[in-house]
C-alpha cells in the first residue's frame, strides 16, 4: 500500500484511534523531504502541531526534541500514519509529514549485520531451560517479590562492593530502554520494543562473551518485559505485549510464535504490563492511553476503562474479562456541542501478584479521565483468578480526574474542573508479601508516595506510610520490592504540601526501608544531583531529575537501586548503607559495535544471573536521558 493510501486510511480511522504526544517504532522507509533553501519546511510543521507537547515532556510524558533526533525518520513517519501519533497526523498533508519527519530527525539508517555476527555457535544456540527460572515475570516470582538469593544470581555478599562492567550490548534504534528480561538457567530472553519490535534470547554461559540464541520480530512496539512459563502440554514459552494490546505467546527454544491475542477491551487499550502464565490461563491487565488521546479538543472524551483479560493458554482465546468499570456514558455538554463522556479510566498499567491460596490475583489501577471518578479509580483490587469478579476494591485517592487534556495547570474542553487534580495512580506493582508475625498482606507503592499494606481476605487497610506527597511520576513510581522483613519503596520526588497534608523536609529522593509489621521508616538512602556539564550530555535534566523511579532488585542482603540520572546505587538491606555506585550516563564500547550510550534508568531491568548483574540504562520519556545498553557488571578480580 503506498503511502498516501496509508495516510487516508490512518486520518478516516483517527476518531478512533487517537493516541499521545508519544514515540512509536516500528520501522518504515522514510519518504525523501525537498528542502529549499532557507529555513527547514518542518521546522514551522513542527512548532504549529508537535512543540506543544514535545517542548514540554514533563507534563505531556512525551520525548524531548532530543529524543526524536535519535529516531529515524521512517519511525517518525510510521508513528504519524499508522501509529501512536495519528491524531497529530490528521490535519497534515502527506508532504508535511515528510517534512516533519526530516526535520525531526538525525539519525543514521541501522545496520543489522551485528545480529548475525553476535550469533551464538550451534552448542550454545538453542536455550536450555531446565532450571527453574530465576525471573518469570515483573516481580520475578508471581508473589513479585523482586527477591533474589546469592545462589540464584551467582554472586557473593563481597562481590556487590567490588564490580566492574563485563560487556555492554547495545540496541539500534532504541532511545528508551523500557523492559526487564526473564530469566531461566544462563538465557535471558530481553524485550526491545523500539529495535524493531523484537525480543532477544540471549546465553550468558561465557560471561565474558553473550550472544544471541534467537531473535523474534513483531508489528508493533512491545511496551511489557518479558514473561516465562510453562504450558500444562510441557511447552516452555516466553509472553509479551504490545501497543496494539495483542499478547503474543512464544516457543522459549526457538523464538517461534506460538499465538497472538488481542486482550484490549476498547480501541485505545494497550498492553503494559508483563503477561502471567497461571496454570491455563494467561493474565493479561489492560492499560490505555485515551488518557493521551483527550488532549485532541476535537475528541470526545472519555470512553476507555481498564481492567485485566485471561487468555487460554493454548489457544490465546479470552476466556474472562475482568472491568474495573461499567462503560461510560453521556455526561453533560462540554460547551462546544460535543459531549463529555464517563465513568472512564482506572487502567490497569502494573504486573498483577498472583495468590493461589485465595484463587486471586491484586492490581492497582489509575485515575479517572473524565468526571465523576469511579470509585474504583486510583484503587486496589483483588480480581478472582476463576471468572475475573472483582473481589474487593479499596480507593486510595478519591476525586483524582486527570489527563493531558488538562495540560500542566488544568483547563481545556476535555478536563474536569471538579479535581484534586493529581495525577497518583498506581504504577507500581502489587505484592503478596508476608510480615514477621506470618500474617499474609498485599503490599503496594502508589505515586502520591503513599505505600499500603492491605488485608488479603477483605481488602481493608492494615497500615499505610506516607512518604511525601508524590506527584505525576512519583511518589513511587514504577515498583517496590519486599523481603521478610521490610519493604522497599524508591522515591522519585516527595512532593509538594497539598491541603490536609504537608510534606515533612527531612523527606527526599531516595530509597525508603518501611517496616512490614507497622509500616514505620526503619532508613533511609538519600540521593543527591550531580549534574556536571559532561553529565548533562546524557541526562540533559540532571539537576531536577535524579531521584529513584524505577523498581528495585534485592538479591541477598544487597538492594540494587538506578536513578533517572544514570545512576546505580547498590546499598545494604538491613542499614540503607551504600555500598557501591556506577554512573552509566556515558557513550559505551558495546560488544556488538553499536553505537550507544547510557542514561536515564527507570521502569525495571535489574536482574543478576551466572555471577552477573545486569540492567537497561536510557528512558527517553518525561524530559529524562535517552539511551539504549543492556549492561552486564562482574565482580573484580
Amino acid at each position: 500500500m503506498s503511502r498516501l493510501r496509508i495516510l487516508a486510511s490512518a486520518l478516516a480511522l483517527s476518531a478512533a484511534l487517537l493516541s499521545s504526544c508519544s514515540t512509536a517504532s516500528e520501522e518504515t522507509t522514510p519518504t525523501a523531504a525537498a528542502t529549499p533553501a532557507g529555513p527547514h519546511p518542518g521546522e514551522a510543521v513542527y512548532k504549529q502541531y508537535c512543540a506543544s507537547c514535545h517542548d514540554i515532556p514533563e507534563a505531556t510524558k512525551s520525548p524531548t526534541r532530543e529524543t526524536l533526533a535519535r529516531m529515524t525518520s521512517g519511525q517518525i513517519i510510521n508513528a504519524l500514519i499508522t501509529g501512536k501519533m495519528i491524531a497529530q497526523a490528521g490535519p497534515l498533508s502527506s508532504q508535511q509529514v515528510s517534512y516533519v519527519s526530516d526535520y525531526l530527525s538525525d539519525a543514521a539508517a541501522v545496520d543489522d549485520t551485528w545480529l548475525a555476527a553476535m550469533r551464538c555457535p550451534a552448542n550454545r544456540r538453542t536455550p536450555k531451560l531446565n532450571a527453574q527460572p530465576t525471573v518469570s515475570t515483573f516481580g520475578f516470582d508471581i508473589r513479585n517479590r523482586r527477591n533474589l538469593s546469592y545462589a540464584q544470581a551467582g554472586l557473593t555478599a563481597a562481590d556487590f562492593s567490588n564490580l566492574e562492567v563485563a560487556w555492554v550490548v547495545g540496541f539500534p534504534d532504541a532511545v528508551t530502554m523500557r523492559s526487564q528480561a526473564a530469566v531461566v538457567g544462563n538465557s535471558i530472553f530481553l524485550p526491545v520494543g523500539e529495535s524493531k519490535n523484537r525480543v532477544f534470547a540471549f546465553d550468558i554461559s561465557d560471561k565474558a562473551k553473550p550472544c544471541i540464541q534467537w531473535v523474534w520480530e513483531g508489528e508493533r512496539t512491545i511496551r511489557t518485559s518479558a514473561g516465562y512459563g510453562v504450558r500444562k502440554d510441557g511447552k516452555k514459552v516466553v509472553m509479551v505485549g504490545d501497543m496494539g494490546a495483542y499478547i503474543h505467546m512464544i516457543d522459549a527454544t526457538n523464538g517461534k510464535e506460538l499465538w497472538a491475542s488481542h486482550m484490549g477491551l476498547f480501541p485505545g487499550s494497550i498492553s503494559t504490563a508483563t503477561p502471567v502464565l497461571v496454570g491455563d490461563k494467561v493474565i493479561a491487565p489492560s492499560s490505555q492511553y485515551e488518557i493521551m488521546m483527550a488532549a485532541q479538543p476535537n475528541y470526545e472524551c472519555c470512553k476507555t476503562h481498564g481492567g485485566v483479560v485471561a487468555l487460554d493458554a493454548m489457544t490465546g482465546k479470552r476466556v474472562w474479562e475482568g472491568h474495573t468499570m461499567e462503560n461510560a456514558k453521556p455526561i453533560r455538554d462540554r460547551g462546544d456541542g460535543k459531549m463529555l463522556w464517563g465513568p472512564a479510566g482506572a487502567p490497569v498499567w502494573n504486573s498483577p501478584s498472583i495468590d493461589l491460596k485465595r484463587n486471586r490475583l491484586y492490581v492497582g489501577t489509575g485515575e479517572a479521565n473524565s468526571e465523576t471518578a469511579h470509585k474504583n479509580t486510583d484503587a486496589l483490587m483483588a480480581f478472582d483468578l476463576a471468572d475475573g469478579s472483582i473481589k474487593w476494591a479499596h480507593q486510595a485517592t478519591e476525586n483524582d480526574v486527570f489527563n493531558v487534556g488538562c495540560g500542566p495547570t488544568g483547563g481545556g474542553l476535555n478536563c474536569s474542573k471538579n479535581t484534586v487534580f493529581r495525577d497518583v495512580d498506581f504504577g507500581a506493582s502489587t505484592i503478596l508479601a508476608t510480615q514477621p508475625n506470618g500474617n499474609e498482606i498485599v503490599v503496594a507503592g502508589q505515586k502520591s508516595g503513599t505505600v499500603w499494606a492491605m488485608n488479603p481476605d477483605t481488602g481493608a487497610v492494615v497500615w499505610k506510610t506516607h512518604i511525601g506527597t508524590g506527584g505525576p511520576n512519583g511518589g513511587i513510581h514504577w515498583g517496590i520490592a519486599v523481603d521478610d522483613t521490610h519493604v522497599y519503596a524508591p522515591i522519585s520526588y516527595p512532593g509538594r504540601s497539598i491541603p490536609g497534608q504537608d510534606v515533612d523536609p527531612a523527606l527526599k529522593p531516595g530509597l525508603y526501608a518501611v517496616n512490614l509489621a507497622d509500616g514505620s521508616i526503619d532508613w533511609k538512602f538519600e540521593v543527591k544531583p550531580d549534574c556536571t556539564d559532561a553529565r548533562k550530555k546524557f541526562v540533559p535534566r540532571c539537576n531536577a531529575l535524579f531521584g529513584l523511579s524505577g523498581a528495585p532488585t534485592v538479591v541477598g542482603d544487597h538492594i540494587i537501586t538506578g536513578g533517572l540520572d544514570g545512576r546505580l546505587y547498590v546499598v545494604e538491606r538491613k542499614t540503607g548503607k551504600l555500598v557501591w555506585q556506577y554512573d552509566t550516563a556515558q557513550d559505551y564500547t558495546t560488544v556488538n559495535g553499536v553505537t550507544a550510550n547510557g542514561a536515564s534508568i527507570d521502569n525495571a531491568s535489574i536482574i543478576a544471573v551466572n555471577g552477573l548483574l545486569i540492567m537497561n540504562s536510557g528512558y527517553g520519556l518525561f524530559g529524562q536521558g535517552a539511551g539504549n545498553v543492556m549492561i552486564a557488571f562482574k565482580p573484580k578480580k
